[in-house]
């Protein structure tokens, strides 16, 4: 089995429109949830997201005329992508590795919700003859690693993996797979997403699961705190760039991590709650420590699924703790959802992202707004403040619909 090195990333979120940009804000712990502005909300009970403002992609990537035609997730995920090949200084070409040996897999749990919303209003309002027939392909969820691998020229491997809120955690997890199986050498993996629309944002509000502090935003996403009331919304894309360990160091790629391990199981227990005992997330982190052959106690900071809904936290937390035992003291644990908001099927893909800059940069990102800890998520939740910490692992957790898990573990390059 051939190791798996990690030598770009993207981050498009919230908080800015690059890694630099977001990890900064990360770090300084400040929300990006704020009152939507990409649509009407005067009818809708939930009016706050972590809502990407100003962005605009760049003509060289889509031109004016491609840009009205993809839907905007496809935006992210092509911007998330030029940035992660750029720091793997691969965005020049392939001319160390065979094309067809450069794949692409990204996640996306619900796809151009956008598209498909302005569709079923064109066709009801003027008819089957005005829906555009480039309709189909602006909004298909395998489109955006699509549109990448024509923009890269990857003639490997191109698809889509959607798990729900599990979705860029699979595609990472599958992604290292072919490579340290010897199939492909270089892998683009991750994720994006961006569905802040009325019918998914009344989707989610008429089951009671996102926060209504429409009054104060910044406080609205608050997991681990007996406060909390539901997730709140976001949108985003995060990328990486995965190699073959020895032919990166061959070309003089500066690694940032590795992909030490990674597992999947499911809870098969009910389409949306989680187990709540943790079950199945704690047989996720056991399976991929085992897999990963490391001990619980040489992992130093997990980023949490987190979203903060009632049910989710305290679940994780007994997971953790059942995975990690007497180690659970000694960890960092994290939910940067509580800035970002919970981006759903890129979800995964960023917080990996954060997890190899917590462990290039020795710093742990906070989880904000806990004032009031819940005392059932009793472990150290990094609370409102970053933490200096050099570790040498990292876990993130990724659960989802249908009771998916997936934990990929990264060790410090």
């Amino acid at each position: 089995m051939r190791r798996v090195a990690i030598t770009g990333l993207g981050l498009v979120t919230s908080l800015g429109h690059n890694l630099k940009e977001s990890w900064s804000n990360l770090i300084e712990g400040r929300s990006g949830v704020s009152l939507i502005e990409q649509i009407d909300t005067s009818t809708l009970a939930v009016k706050i997201a972590g809502e990407i403002k100003n962005f605009q992609i760049s003509d060289d990537l889509l031109d004016p005329k491609e840009q009205a035609r993809f839907d905007r997730f496809i935006h992210l995920g092509l911007q998330g992508t030029k940035e992660a090949l750029e720091q793997a200084e691969l965005l020049e070409g392939w001319k160390d590795y065979d094309p067809y040996r450069v794949g692409c897999i990204l996640g996306v749990g619900l796809g151009g919700f956008p598209y498909i919303e302005d569709g079923c209003r064109t066709l009801i309002e003027k008819g089957p003859r005005r829906i555009s027939p480039f309709f189909i392909p602006s909004m298909i969820p395998n489109m955006v690693s699509g549109m990448a691998s024509i923009k890269f020229n990857i003639k490997g491997q191109n698809f889509t993996t959607s798990s729900a809120c599990a979705s860029s955690a699979h595609s990472i997890a599958i992604a290292a797979t072919e490579i340290a199986m010897g199939r492909q050498d270089v892998m683009i993996s991750g994720g994006s997403e961006s569905v802040i629309t009325p019918m998914t944002i009344s989707g989610f509000s008429n089951m009671k699961a996102l926060s209504r502090r429409n009054e104060d935003p910044s406080k609205a996403s608050r997991p681990f705190d007996l406060d909390r009331d539901g997730f709140v919304l976001g949108e985003g894309a995060g990328i990486v760039v995965l190699e073959d360990y020895e032919s990166a160091k061959k070309r003089g790629a500066t690694i940032l991590a590795e992909v030490a391990g990674f597992a999947s199981t499911s809870d098969a227990y009910h389409i949306t709650a989680p187990h709540p005992e943790g079950e199945g997330a704690a047989a996720c982190m056991k399976q991929c420590l085992q897999n990963s052959k490391v001990n619980p106690e040489e992992v130093g900071y997990v980023n949490a699924h987190g979203t903060s809904t009632p049910l989710g936290d305290k679940g994780e937390i007994k997971a953790i703790k059942h995975t990690f035992g007497s180690a659970s003291d000694k960890l960092n644990v994290s939910s940067t959802k509580s800035m970002l908001g919970h981006l759903l099927g890129a979800a995964g893909g960023v917080e990996s992202v954060i997890c190899i800059q917590a462990l290039h940069k020795g710093e742990i990102p906070p989880t904000i707004n806990v004032e009031n800890q819940d005392p059932d998520c009793d472990l150290n939740v990094t609370p409102n403040k970053m933490v200096k910490k050099d570790i040498q692992y990292a876990l993130n957790n990724s659960f989802g619909f249908g009771g998916t898990n997936c934990s990929l573990l990264f060790k410090k390059g």
